[in-house]
């Protein structure tokens, strides 16, 4: 797809897309060789596509794809933009058409652009809109919904972490507004798990209700993250219940938007959390 027939489709609206009530259910496939979460595991073409259609028939609502591991807890490798692409290529157009809108998790714009005229609705940037500098333009100029996530490149005990996001979004917004990215077209992400200890992350999801002061939806990404080894110890794939512990404790407190990798055991979850919830 060429970017003149990207510009015929009509952007994605966001504030259609999130449901009041009901959070948003967020699939991650990674075709990564390094991932901290699987390990390379949908790095060859055919098992990603198979993966991500999986995950659609199990009910995610979006799609998110990467194609360079950002490892939070350290020891990323950065991927050129041609590797980047490459990576992509075999998988983006088929996760398209799905039928579910996809995002793009990249830290370049030279990335998101060519994976919206690919068909890409969204574009997650893991750096929010602090770390390339053509992100926001480019995203005012597609009228796109992009996610905007705190990030530091290291972790500091010592600091207050809520501040720091609070700081750190404060910043991304002022980014955006003067690129003139519509405020309803942002999500913002606390990071959970980058640039933080696991005691930062447990806090930032404890207090997410306070990122509600930004009158924006708030997207949370706790599947498989190192906090829940702090608490029970395990392996990646080993946390399903540590993830749904915090994504059921995140939609009650804001969360419109919920990322992770088990999406079949996360969506009966929700469904079981709403049907209580509508009881009580």
């Amino acid at each position: 797809m060429d970017a003149s027939a990207a510009t015929q489709s009509a952007p994605l609206n966001l504030p259609a897309l999130l449901r009041p009530g009901r959070p948003l259910v967020m699939g991650v496939l990674n075709v990564t060789p390094d991932s901290f979460s699987d390990g390379g595991q949908f790095i060859e073409s055919q098992t990603a596509i198979a993966h991500a259609r999986q995950m659609v028939a199990d009910g995610a609502d979006i799609l998110d794809i990467g194609a360079e591991s950002t490892r939070p807890y350290g020891g990323m490798r950065p991927v050129s933009a041609a590797d980047e692409r490459a990576r992509l290529a075999p998988v983006l157009g088929m996760a398209v058409k799905l039928g579910v809108p996809v995002s793009i998790d990249t830290l370049k714009a030279s990335i998101a652009a060519w994976a919206l005229d690919e068909g890409a609705a969204i574009v997650n940037d893991v750096w929010g809109l602090q770390r390339d500098q053509e992100m926001a333009p480019l995203v005012a100029r597609r009228r796109v919904p992009v996610i905007v996530m705190h990030n530091r490149d290291e972790a500091d005990p010592n600091i207050d972490i809520i501040a720091d996001v609070v700081s750190f979004f404060a910043r991304s917004l002022e980014i955006a507004a003067q690129a003139g990215i519509s405020c309803d077209n942002i999500v913002i992400d606390p990071g959970i798990g980058f640039g933080k200890t696991p005691e930062q992350s447990i806090t930032c999801i404890a207090r997410l209700a306070e990122f509600k002061k930004f009158g924006l939806p708030i997207l949370l990404g706790a599947s498989r993250k190192k906090f829940i080894n702090s608490v029970a110890p395990s392996q990646p794939q080993e946390r399903i219940g540590g993830s749904l512990a915090a994504h059921l404790f995140g939609i009650e407190n804001g969360a419109a938007i919920i990322r992770v990798h088990d999406v079949k055991e996360t969506v009966q979850a929700l469904r079981v959390h709403l049907a209580i919830r509508s009881a009580r």
